[in-house]
């Protein structure tokens, strides 16, 4: 790591969490400094062997959410294994795990009994649905999170089918969360000296997220449909097919925009319109104004659009592949990119940290970690043990370490 200040660089993280949500809460800590400790199965993490693009033996989908930190194997369903996960709990500041509610308390590493040892520590779970009520055990990835939030109905041509996001928003959001809630509660432990036990479901945090839809709903009573590729309230915020087959999104959402994305597309007598010249007027005569726009923007190539509306202080953008975003000369200014090198010489690239401390310089970012790359040296500087013992402990497959 660099010599850069580190906001959590005084926090350790004991991480129990698998597959997404959980890896990329504990992601967002590692990443501000926190000594992220992952806790694995012997036979790793299951998206070490996602397909299909592999590097250094684990898979593109693995590195995307885990750098910056340290794996560990321990078989804690073992009576000494539980006895050294609860020393290594003694040593941490948080436990996050997203495992089945009452997963873990079977194994008898439960709030209650961590915190029995612990009192400080800041134990977060994630789950489906959450830790209580009716729906509680119900197994959850995050399309079905998506499908049951609402969220999806949402997403999709009107007159189409319902589609995915086609970004895990269900698994990312919950690790969002799941992070701030963390920062909130040891900022919380500074007071009061003690712990917290947080329940973050995914299916909580899509609700929250649904916003001005749910709202929308409440007041209503009308059930929101498909959105397709514009705003329900804001006909001029939507995208538009260009001439040469580009789709270009246009955010005209201020009489002032709406006036200049007229005269920019030659629709002046559109935007000169009385009925028009209010939110509300254009929202009732939003059928109108989307075919005129529609019409109009095939009369020019999606970049000229581009130039056009910047210059008139619209504010606009082609739909970009991945490809064509990751290669965005912002992005690479932002380093968005991180290229990470392990001490086999082995070359990643993974999506950047956004969060940016402009007067601390970029951090230094580690390789994401070999299954139980670090069990040796966690056990030897946080609990003692001497190598003797850990190969005693490994020998009775209680551990394994490199």
């Amino acid at each position: 790591m660099s010599g850069n200040p580190k906001m959590l660089g005084h926090i350790r993280v004991l991480d129990l969490s698998l597959f997404l949500s959980g890896p990329f809460g504990s992601q967002i800590l590692a990443d501000m400094g926190a000594e992220v400790i992952k806790v694995e199965p012997a036979g790793g993490d299951m998206t070490r062997q996602l397909p299909p693009n592999f590097i250094a033996g684990d898979s593109a989908y693995f590195h995307s959410v885990n750098r910056n930190k340290k794996s560990i194997v321990i078989n804690y369903k073992t009576p000494e294994g539980l006895a050294l996960l609860k020393r290594l709990a003694c040593e941490c500041d948080v436990l996050l795990e997203n495992q089945k509610p009452g997963g873990l308390a079977e194994h008898g590493v439960s709030y209650d009994t961590i915190s029995a040892v612990n009192p400080r520590i800041v134990y977060c779970s994630i789950s489906g649905f959450g830790q209580d009520g009716p729906e509680n055990q119900r197994p959850a990835y995050d399309m079905v999170i998506q499908a049951v939030s609402g969220g999806m109905s949402l997403t999709g041509e009107p007159d189409g089918s319902s589609v995915r996001a086609g970004i895990p928003l269900a698994d990312l959001s919950a690790g969002m969360y799941a992070a701030t809630a963390i920062c909130a509660a040891l900022e919380s432990r500074r007071e009061t000296g003690r712990g917290r036990c947080i329940d973050i479901s995914m299916l909580d945090c899509q609700i929250a997220m649904l916003t001005y839809q749910a709202s929308y709903y409440l007041a209503s009573g009308v059930v929101p449909g498909r959105q397709g590729r514009g705003h329900e309230s804001i006909p001029s915020y939507r995208s538009f097919t260009a001439r040469d087959g580009r789709d270009v999104v246009v955010c005209a959402n201020t009489d002032r925009m709406w006036n200049s994305l007229c005269d920019a597309a030659g629709l002046h007598e559109l935007g000169a319109e009385a009925d028009l010249q209010t939110r509300r007027g254009r929202y009732y005569h939003r059928d109108r104004i989307i075919a005129a726009f529609d019409k109009a923007f095939l009369e020019k190539d999606a970049d000229d659009w581009v130039k056009a509306l910047l210059a008139a202080g619209v504010p606009v953008g082609t739909v970009n592949t991945v490809g064509e975003a990751l290669q965005n000369p912002q992005v690479s200014w932002r380093n968005m990119i991180l290229e990470l090198t392990d001490d086999e010489g082995h070359h990643l690239r993974v999506a950047g940290n956004p969060i940016k401390l402009p007067h601390d310089g970029e951090r230094d970012h580690t390789f994401p970690p070999r299954l139980a790359q670090h069990t040796r040296e966690v056990l030897q500087q946080v609990l003692h043990l001497s190598n003797v013992e850990i190969e005693a402990l490994e020998s009775r497959n209680i551990l394994k370490a490199l």
